[in-house]
This record gives structure tokens, sequence and C-alpha cells, in this order.
């Protein structure tokens, strides 16, 4: 991609109230940077229904919004990421009613991981797992987000990679609500096929004060691994 266009985040792609969800707008610049395993640097909200400066160049590149100060910036990346064994599916369907039965506080109107209707959010519902240093969720993406091919589009792929990192840091780590994406590296193994189960699960690997980095896989329920990520989360500036 060497060009630019207008580029706008529909609102059901919302994460906080009125700022694109992270996972989506990281993984359309991961489309549109063409590259296998891909970086993607948050440096400002993006806005919904408000169209914005998409542009890759020739070095694999991607970014949004203007050049001067883009709001998302994506570069070819390498990943190192040994992820453990996925929890059985019985194990992750177990996460989620946990969740379900009890959300924890900072729940928004998320695309990724609010409560909403299957034709209107992923539901990434992670909790922890007993016995096991991750969260995990049970996750059957809906029919309604497949394209022609019965497959899930790459960008809400990215999607499922994002939330569950959060919730890592929340439930494992030292993370504060109103936490936000720094930062998301990730790869896709193979394709994901909307209407069958898969479990999405996330490990803390490292704090740092306000930084909070977590591991983020997802796999078939039979933990067969489809995707992988390593997301970098900062807790808000403390309030005087």
């Amino acid at each position: 991609m060497t060009t630019s266009d207008a580029f706008v985040v529909p609102e059901l792609y919302s994460g906080y109230p009125g700022v694109a969800f992270g996972g989506y707008v990281a993984g359309v610049l991961a489309r549109a940077s063409g590259a296998g395993t891909v970086r993607v640097d948050f440096r400002g909200p993006v806005p919904v229904q408000v169209p914005v400066r998409l542009a890759g160049n020739g070095d694999g590149g991607a970014e949004l919004g203007e050049p001067e100060r883009p709001l998302a910036t994506a570069r070819p990346a390498e990943l190192t990421l040994d992820a453990p064994k996925a929890p059985s599916w019985e194990e992750a369907s177990a996460a989620s009613d946990r969740f379900r039965a009890d959300p924890p506080s900072g729940v928004v109107d998320c695309f990724g991981c609010g409560l909403r209707s299957a034709d209107r959010g992923l539901r990434v519902y992670c909790s922890p797992v007993p016995g096991r240093d991750l969260v995990a969720t049970a996750w059957t993406p809906s029919a309604t987000f497949a394209g022609p091919d019965g497959l899930l589009p790459e960008a809400l792929v990215w999607g499922a990679l994002d939330c569950p990192g959060h919730w890592a840091g929340r439930f494992l780590g030292t993370q504060q609500p109103g936490a936000v994406t720094a930062a998301l590296t990730g790869t896709i193994l193979r394709p994901v096929v909307a209407g069958e189960p898969h479990v999405s699960y996330a490990w803390l690997l490292s704090e740092s004060g306000r930084k909070h980095t977590m591991g983020v896989a997802l796999a078939t329920a039979e933990g067969e691994v489809c995707a992988l990520s390593e997301a970098l989360w900062i807790d808000p500036r403390p309030t005087e």
C-alpha cells in the first residue's frame, strides 16, 4: 500500500465511548501494511464516524491520521512469544460464565468485551482459569461478521487479540480500569472460521509502573493456535 485514502471506523466498532476499538484499528493497519507480523503503536484516540487518512509506504508500514501527527502507525515486526498450552473448552467456558455472571468493574460498551448481543460485538469475556496463570474465554465468532468465504476478517481476528490482554492485566497484575492499548504486535497463523468454537486466552509477561505487557493467543477448541500477539497497555495518569 503506497497511496492514501479516507477511512471511517463505523460506530459499531467502538471501544471506549466515541473511540475506535484498538484491536479493530490494529487489524486494519496490519492488513494495510501487508506484513506477516506487524507492530501497531497507538499515539492518540482514533474517532468513530469521522474520516481519517489511511496511508502506507513502500517499507511495509502504514499509518492512520495526518503525517505530522498520526493517531496509529504500523510496521513489520518480529514476535518471539511462547504461548502456554490453551485451556480446555470447558475451562474457557466456565471462565466466560464467571465474567457474565459477575462483570468486573470497568466494563464498558466495547465491541470486543462489552456485554453486547452476538450481532453487535465479539463478546470476548475473559476471567481467570483456576490453577493456571492466565485468563480465558470460550469464543464462537458470530457468522454475522463472516466474509463471503465464511472466515472472520483479519481486522476482527486482531480484535480477539486485544481485550484478553486488558483482562489479564486487571486480573493477574496491577493494571487499572481505564487503561488503553499502547501497542499491539501480532500475527495470524491460520484462518479463523466464523461459527466454530475457539478459545482466546492471555497471560502476564511484565509490569513496570503504568506499563503492563501481556501475551495473548487465539486457538481452536482443540488447542491449535490461530493467532498470537504481545500487547502493551498503559494505565491512565493518576489524578492530582
